[in-house]
């Protein structure tokens, strides 16, 4: 999966966090929903503004991120 064209910086929101396109949501925010237990429906049911290709490119960033 291409993150890049879900997952972006801008220094004007949450102060350079990358965030999923198109939201305020961070990616550290969804992934520490993942670690308290959220499922990907009820983070979907509970942000709708997030598809799940979005939801898919934290995980392909994050797994990037890891990776190098």
């Amino acid at each position: 999966m291409d993150w890049q064209k879900y997952i972006h910086t801008d220094p004007n929101i949450l102060v350079g966090k990358p965030v999923v396109k198109g939201t305020r949501l961070s990616l550290e925010f969804i992934l520490g929903l993942f670690a308290a237990g959220w499922t990907e429906k009820q983070i979907l049911e509970n942000y709708p503004m997030l598809t799940p290709e979005g939801l898919q490119a934290v995980f392909a960033f994050a797994a990037e991120c890891i990776c190098i």
